[in-house]
């Protein structure tokens, strides 16, 4: 099968990294941008890469400057910009063709998306691109959602591009349809996670212990050669370390404590819902950030909410924290694959959930040395298809939940906040606890609603004797 002549429409930050990133990999490609002078100082700054990149003046003239089989990558905002750039570029394709949407999808829109453009004779493909500019210049993690048919012609391409872990392309086609960018979208719900698990944790070092970034960032940088080793484990050693040049502060201190979104975590949460799974600690996340923004409602309950604590004694082990972080990170991405799993039931994309780890090694914002392990527990055989029932995982949470527990304990009892820590440990509490507390729901649900309940005694449908 032919390989795809390359094209992209969207030449921002993303868009111009990936564009050197494919020219730099032996491929022209044809560039379309609304602002044109955006593809003029790609090119002049692009040096010997500089031949292999085409300005072109419309969706039209892309396509006419390309050759068949042809593939254009869209890197334009997610929503209605997607959909504006298919429908100016779909009277000028030919059989063959494939639209790539690169960017940030919900892929409830990419399965309408793909319905609509196979519709109309041509492939479509939502591919979810992590790693950031600089992983989409120098290899990105992509997680392919699509028909096999339209995958074939790009895959070289793509495997080309992408991160490598010892050789393996950080690439996969998963699915039909929306199942890319469906992968992604539970990979930032779990990056939400990971990012709200560390703050926290730095948070109890600096308002419990009163250490100052320069003193906590040595820590990370001793747990990312660790069981933590991670991406973000090791940005985050970078971050605290640093200096700002104008204050001689500590660049953390200087920063407004309000984190923003671009929606992929909620995302996350909303689909786990929708399909009955828990996200209790994305969601934890989610709402963190959600609360962040509410800094001036902050700032006034700061003075009224001022309760004192139940201690002011605090002090937290490190091997704690660092055990505890790992335990919390560990449950995180079991939630996450767990929601991956009741997706592909849904939809019937059969997701090789070894194959999402493998391709999550390298190039991507989550990357961490727990992957492999994650890759290899899923080849094996899991009790219920649990990730922490496997024979590594739940000898690994035995060892280390304690410490979480600690943890947990210590920042409640000092009035400090740990929301996504403690959903962690809520979390493992309630899936190891035999018996819950279900019962007592469905006799409320009974009494009020007669909404019936089932006996442990007795087959059927019963109601209580409050309903004579």
């Amino acid at each position: 099968m032919a390989v795809a002549s390359m094209g992209l429409i969207g030449v921002g930050t993303m868009g111009s990294a990936l564009a050197l990133n494919i020219a730099e990999n032996g491929h022209p490609i044809a560039l379309y941008n609304l602002d044109p002078s955006t593809i003029d100082a790609l090119i002049s700054e692009a040096g010997e890469l500089a031949s292999k990149l085409t300005k072109t003046e419309s969706p039209a003239d892309l396509v006419s400057k390309m050759s068949a089989p042809r593939a254009i990558i869209l890197l334009v905002p997610a929503g209605a910009p997607v959909d504006a750039t298919i429908d100016a570029l779909l009277p000028h394709l030919a059989p063959g063709d494939t639209i790539i949407d690169g960017g940030n999808s919900d892929f409830r829109e990419t399965q309408a998306r793909t319905a609509k453009v196979e519709a109309a004779g041509f492939n479509f493909l939502g591919v979810g691109v992590s790693g950031g500019a600089e992983g989409a210049r120098r290899g990105p993690s992509m997680m392919v959602g699509g028909s096999p048919s339209a995958w074939e012609p790009i895959r070289p391409v793509l495997e080309a591009i992408a991160a490598k872990h010892e050789g393996d392309p950080c690439v996969a086609h998963l699915g039909p349809d929306g199942a890319g960018h469906f992968v992604k979208t539970v990979h930032n719900g779990i990056e939400y996670a990971d990012m709200q698990l560390i703050a926290e944790t730095y948070g109890l070092l600096r308002d419990g212990e009163g250490r100052a970034p320069a003193d906590i960032a040595p820590l990370f940088d001793r747990w990312n050669e660790g069981a933590l080793r991670s991406y973000l484990t090791e940005i985050t050693g970078k971050i605290l370390a640093a200096v700002d040049p104008n204050t001689g502060k500590p660049v953390v201190d200087v920063i407004v404590d309000k984190a923003g979104q671009k929606g992929t975590g909620r995302w996350t949460v909303i689909e786990a819902i929708r399909m009955g799974q828990s996200a209790s600690i994305i969601e934890a996340a989610v709402g963190a950030r959600v609360l962040s923004s509410e800094r001036d409602t902050r700032q006034v309950a700061a003075n009224i909410l001022n309760a004192e604590p139940e201690t002011d004694d605090v002090s937290f082990n490190e091997a704690d924290l660092e055990s505890a972080l790992l335990s919390a990170r560990i449950l995180a991405y079991a939630q996450g694959f767990r929601i991956l799993h009741a997706a592909s039931d849904e939809f019937g994309w059969d997701l090789d959930y070894a194959r999402v780890a493998e391709i999550w090694r390298e190039g991507c914002i989550i990357r961490s040395a727990l992957l492999d392990d994650i890759a290899t527990a899923f080849r094996g055989d899991l009790p219920e298809g649990r990730l922490i029932l496997s024979d590594f995982f739940a000898p690994l949470l035995a060892k280390h939940i304690g410490a979480l527990r600690r943890v947990v304990a210590q920042a409640v009892l000092a009035g400090l906040p740990v929301p996504a820590l403690s959903s962690a440990l809520s979390w493992y509490d309630e899936i190891r606890q035999a018996r819950g507390t279900a019962d007592l729901i469905q006799g409320q649900r009974d009494f009020f609603g007669a909404h019936s309940f089932l006996r442990l005694d007795q087959e059927g449908s019963h109601h209580g004797p409050w309903r004579s």
